[in-house]
């Protein structure tokens, strides 16, 4: 790999990074707003469940706003965001569920199964392919 292939690597690393934070900040906003206004209404699960297609909505418009500045060009490198979103995003979920609301790995978990109606893992689908879709909307757009 060459200086300034390794540079732009680097550059799109850092930018997804910064982007993660600011989608990390919007999920906690709309969790909070989920909660004030919509689980009293619903109930928490299917709070949760609306929340997952409410949040990838907000993940896909704040990708398609950023994704030109991210500079990730290429499908690998497109994939290479969404897999860095992911693993913070996994990450994120488990420890500050656990350590910070204080949640069992069993009420973390829940979310996450599908069997029993947690749709979790399809709103991580959208994240992990958000770069991509983002990009082909905006490729298309043109």
């Amino acid at each position: 790999m060459n200086h300034k292939k390794g540079a732009n690597r680097r550059q799109f690393a850092r930018r997804s990074l910064m982007i993660w934070i600011v989608l990390i900040f919007a999920e906690i906003v709309h969790g909070i707003l989920r909660a004030i206004a919509l689980v009293p209404l619903v109930g928490e699960f299917c709070s949760n469940q609306i929340g997952v297609f409410t949040g990838s909505a907000i993940i896909l418009v704040i990708t398609y706003l950023t994704i030109l500045w991210i500079g990730a060009k290429r499908n690998n490198e497109l994939m290479l965001v969404g897999f860095i979103w992911l693993a913070l995003t996994v990450t994120f979920e488990f420890l500050f569920g656990r350590f910070v609301m204080g949640l069992s790995w069993n009420k973390i978990l829940a979310d996450y199964n599908i069997a029993a109606g947690g749709l979790m893992p399809l709103g991580l689908l959208v994240l992990l392919f958000s770069p991509i879709i983002a990009s082909k909307l905006r490729t298309h757009r043109k």
